[in-house]
């Protein structure tokens, strides 16, 4: 229930705030707007305010279809306008203003990702500080010379590092070089009497199409550092039947150093040869005490492999830092994160379109609803950064070029300006068909994602 809710919240609100920008910068030039509707098909709801702007007599509907809206105005190609209303008319309109009523709904989206970026900004929000957890061998961070335990305190590309806030911070910025193929430097702080250090992570090189968990392990930076603590024991398992209690400190496996959590968990599941469980002398701390024991783990199935089980929980939760910024910083910070995401957006879309990025990168409804549910389960902030991802996505993709979208009427309109005449009938229709075709290539790609990524 809780995801169909904030589904419906959250494209309520999107194609409400795009409606409403094409249809304020409508009124402000001086068209006359017949309905403004969120949703197609079947009226579910259907109002006249009696205040309206001068001149306006706009007809506000809900309809049954919630995936889109939109605004209707006054327009001689669409049906007769009496002469005394002409001056009214949207096609009347000077070149400037039909494009600037067009372009202001994809921009009321940008605009209400910087609103929902700065309220996560003044809120704050508890991230993971962003100290790294043991890469795995062979890994871009490994072969840097990380080793577990550093905090990153500064980073950026070309020289020019800025702080690290959290360790989602982080995560964006290597996700941005990963697919920019831009390579990160990290400033790493220094220990008491030791000097901060500076390494480089090789980002360039891994030639990332998909922004997903298998690029993180790739790098090597997948989760922050987490204490290799032993949680709740379960009775009967092989924890207990090894002697380890809640509380116990693990520092070494065999001979591996144990330095977080997930160490200790892949260190864990790999503990099994050949379908059988591999004794280990585990060195852990107990009460400031060390001990040694003999762990022999349970073998389960996970799919086609066989891993190792203690029945224990496995470490703690990280580290956590809350992230917030004052008045202006909190405006600038979601100014400029609403165009970073704008940016790389559009170069993922260029990317698939050149074959250098996956189409598996698009997503459709059913993955919007299912990271609605998620990111509304974890609180406000994250569900206003959801919020503000998407409505970023809309503006962008409703710039696009293609005939059907405001991109594609804008490139009308340029089209217009260059040459002085508008495009013709027979070459508009043709377009649109064009548009319509791809736009739903595209939909029938997303969906096919969507079906892939939930269900496969």
């Amino acid at each position: 229930m809780l995801t169909v809710v904030a589904f419906i919240v959250a494209l309520g609100l999107l194609i409400a705030v795009h409606e409403y920008g094409h249809y304020r910068v409508a009124v402000a030039c001086g068209v006359r707007v017949l309905r403004f509707s969120i949703g197609f098909g079947h009226t579910l709801y259907r109002w006249k305010p009696k205040r309206q702007h001068p001149g306006q007599d706009t007809e506000f509907v809900i309809a049954a279809f919630p995936l889109g809206g939109y605004v209707k105005m006054l327009d001689e190609r669409e049906g007769p306008v009496e002469p005394a209303e002409r001056h009214r008319a949207f096609n009347t309109q000077p070149l400037r203003s039909r494009a600037a009523i067009v372009a202001a709904g994809p921009l009321a989206n940008l605009l209400l990702a910087v609103v929902l970026y700065t309220a996560v900004n003044w809120i704050g929000v508890d991230e993971p500080v962003a100290r790294l957890a043991r890469p795995a061998a062979a890994t871009l961070a490994e072969q840097a010379g990380l080793r577990g335990g550093e905090l990153v305190a500064r980073a950026g590309f070309d020289g020019e590092l800025e702080p690290v806030q959290s360790f989602e911070d982080l995560r964006w910025r290597i996700t941005r070089g990963a697919l920019d193929g831009r390579d990160l430097a990290l400033e790493i702080a220094g220990e008491p009497g030791r000097p901060a250090r500076e390494v480089v992570l090789p980002l360039s090189r891994i030639g990332a199409r998909d922004a997903d968990a298998q690029m993180f392990r790739k790098i090597g930076i997948v989760t922050p550092l987490t204490r290799p603590e032993i949680g709740e024991v379960m009775a009967g398992g092989a924890a207990e039947r090894s002697g380890l209690r809640s509380g116990d400190v693990v520092r070494a496996v065999g001979s591996t150093a144990i330095v977080d959590g997930q160490q200790l968990r892949d260190a864990i599941r790999a503990s099994v040869d050949d379908g059988r469980p591999r004794t280990q002398t585990w060195q852990i701390e107990r009460a400031g005490q060390p001990l040694r024991f003999e762990v022999t783990p349970e073998v389960r199935e996970e799919g086609a492999n066989k891993i190792g089980r203690i029945g224990a929980y496995v470490g703690t939760p990280p580290e956590m830092t809350t992230v917030r910024q004052g008045v202006v910083d909190g405006v600038w910070r979601g100014v400029v994160r609403t165009w970073e995401v704008s940016v790389l957006t559009v170069r993922m879309l260029g990317k698939m379109l050149i074959g250098e990025a996956s189409i598996k990168n698009l997503s459709g409804p059913l993955t919007i609803a299912d990271y609605a549910g998620k990111s509304a389960s974890m609180g406000l902030t994250q569900y206003l950064v959801f919020l503000a991802l998407i409505s970023v996505s809309l503006g962008v993709l409703n710039l696009m070029p293609l005939p059907v979208l405001d991109g594609g009427h804008l490139m009308y309109y340029l089209w217009e300006g260059l040459t002085g005449r508008s495009v013709s009938e027979a070459w508009m229709e043709r377009l649109q068909r064009g548009g319509v075709a791809l736009l739903l290539v595209m939909m029938s790609i997303a969906l096919f994602n969507d079906v892939t990524r939930l269900f496969g």
